[in-house]
């Protein structure tokens, strides 16, 4: 394996997810185990503009791997946006004597990741970390199985609420764009009706799916919808709407909202990220740069940044199925 890189950094950018601090363990302990140096770079890309940087070894890593958030903390930049920005960031890099860096983010971190890479030939990779797990080139995000399993223990505990007082609970989660969460977690969680961005149900199909669960014999009902989801303009409008229609229910409204970002990571999480790590740092000595490495088939794999980022995760069809049978 080739050594020419003598310095890897490190950063976290963009919202946080459970697994980016087992990510960072692998990258630190990687070059390590490489003889390489590395250095962590706090609040992102703001971080890497103002130098603000931090020697890594295997021992300042210790006890984080079950820890959620990311001990580098994390941040949007604006400056990086611009030329300048991202010059003075190259400057930083330049004069800490770093060669490379793994950014740990999603579509948003790649591109400034991409872009950074074309302005100034300098070697980077990419880790998918997001909880919505909507970035192309992997079966799953580091977070992703994390949060599912916060939800899912969400919607049991809702589900004892809705049984006892017969009432309807409508759910979101998050998920802007992609219905992954709500999709996995309305069938986990054994939701009436899943609600996601990738397909349109319509108030009236709603309404009438709802009337048929209760003419079943169904006293309660839990309504899983990603936040993304346009069948409303907001969870509490749909519910007016729902009451205004169906009098007979007693409708609820529970916004999960950030609690699902937070947390220790799964077992899956941690493995996930610590595979991904050693990947990336190890393309990064093979001479590889300006891809996203990522998880297809139990496999780890390398995609292009410019694919990730403009590829489109595809919801399963076939789940969309399942879910429509065990609403029966």
């Amino acid at each position: 394996m080739s050594k020419t890189i003598k310095k890897i950094a490190v950063l976290t950018s963009g919202g946080d997810s459970p697994g980016m601090n087992a990510a960072i363990r692998s990258v630190v302990r990687t070059c390590a185990y490489h003889q390489i140096e590395c250095v962590g770079i706090y609040r992102g890309y703001q971080g890497m503009i103002e130098g603000d940087f931090i020697p890594m070894g295997p021992r300042t890593v210790h006890n984080i791997i079950n820890k959620g958030g990311t001990i580098l903390k994390s941040a949007r930049s604006k400056e990086f946006m611009t030329s300048e920005g991202r010059k003075k960031a190259y400057d930083q890099l330049q004069k800490a004597g770093v060669e490379g860096f793994v950014v740990i983010g999603g579509d948003g971190s790649f591109t400034g990741a991409e872009i950074f890479n074309k302005e100034f030939q300098f070697p980077v990779m990419g880790i998918p970390g997001t909880i919505d797990n909507d970035i192309f080139g992997t079966s799953h995000t580091l977070g992703y199985d994390t949060a599912l399993n916060t939800v899912i223990d969400c919607i049991d505990k809702i589900r004892d609420t809705a049984s006892s007082h017969n009432r309807l609970f409508f759910v979101e989660v998050m998920g802007r764009d992609a219905g992954h969460i709500a999709l996995n977690a309305g069938i986990g969680g054994g939701a009436e009706e899943i609600l996601i961005p990738e397909e349109e149900l319509g108030l009236e199909r709603l309404l009438e799916s709802l009337k048929k669960s209760k003419a079943s014999g169904k006293s309660s009902s839990i309504v899983v919808i990603a936040e993304g989801d346009k069948i409303g303009k907001n969870v509490f409008e749909l519910k007016d709407y729902v009451e205004a229609n169906l009098p007979e229910y007693e409708i609820r409204v529970s916004v999960l909202g950030h609690m699902q970002r937070g947390g220790a990571p799964s077992c899956y999480d941690r493995v996930l990220a610590s595979r991904l790590g050693v990947k990336a740092v190890e393309c990064l000595l093979e001479g590889k740069s300006n891809f996203m490495v990522g998880m297809l088939n139990d496999k780890v794999t390398i995609t292009p940044l410019l694919q990730a980022i403009k590829g489109e995760s595809e919801i399963d069809r076939e789940l969309l199925r399942v879910a429509e049978i065990m609403s029966v």
